[in-house]
């Protein structure tokens, strides 16, 4: 696996499972040098491998991350989603926390150095369904919208820096967020590693997979929408 001249060191926050995990060891075993950062201690034993144990709900959690040395690739990959209970709406705000505010966190600490070094690279894992109306999962459904827009903003802000800012959209993955009776065309998480090292080698502001699904949700959106109308009616 070819990797662009010179980054060396990466951020992974979200990697005790799912696609960090997987996405570290694939960068570990490509001669990388990882920190990774979650709120379970750490799964991995190896030479290039430090961990730091950290809940990015937390108020503190920027400065948490301020002890972590130079990061030339930071992938946020934390992320949790539930079904609606109107009983529990709790659950709902927990995914902005961790999907969106805790991204964001994590953006105001790593981004600014990456700025000041010239070079650097931020990758946040959105979903397809930052463009739909949930019913079902709310929460989910406007932290990856909140997500997307955000970096896809600063994206435009940071480029004449040097520094570039990637918005992944995925759509289902085989991993516990993977909720529901009918997953279409759910990929593994394998494949999902691909298409993140992909767009590390081209820097992609968005990269949205599978394709086909990423048309779907486009076409379903209005469909949605009018559904959502009709119901509060």
């Amino acid at each position: 696996m070819d990797y662009p001249p010179g980054v060396q060191n990466a951020l992974v926050i979200g990697n005790t499972d799912g696609i960090g995990l997987a996405l570290t060891r694939r960068l570990l075993a490509g001669g990388w040098v990882v920190t990774g950062v979650s709120r379970r201690p750490a799964v991995l034993d190896h030479e290039g491998y430090a961990h730091l144990t950290a809940d990015v709900t937390a108020a503190d959690f920027g400065a948490a991350l301020e002890g972590v040395g130079d990061v030339d690739l930071c992938v946020y990959a934390a992320g949790v989603g539930e079904m609606l209970d109107l009983a529990d709406l709790g659950a709902q705000t927990r995914a902005i926390e961790v999907n969106l505010v805790g991204a964001a966190r994590a953006v105001e600490v790593v981004v600014p150095r990456m700025v000041a070094a010239g070079r650097g690279h931020f990758i946040g894992l959105s979903s397809l369904s930052d463009v739909m109306v949930s019913p079902e999962a709310p929460g989910y459904a406007a932290s990856k919208a909140g997500l997307s827009a955000y970096l896809l903003s600063l994206s435009a802000a940071v480029r004449p820096h040097g520094v570039a800012v990637s918005t992944i959209r995925f759509g289902f993955v085989d991993t516990k967020m993977a909720k529901g009776a009918v997953k279409p065309m759910m990929i593994t998480v394998e494949r999902a590693v691909d298409v993140v090292l992909g767009c590390v080698r081209t820097r992609a502001v968005v990269v949205s997979f599978p394709r086909r699904m990423a048309a779907a949700a486009m076409v379903l959106r209005p469909l949605l929408r009018v559904q959502a109308r009709l119901r509060k009616s």
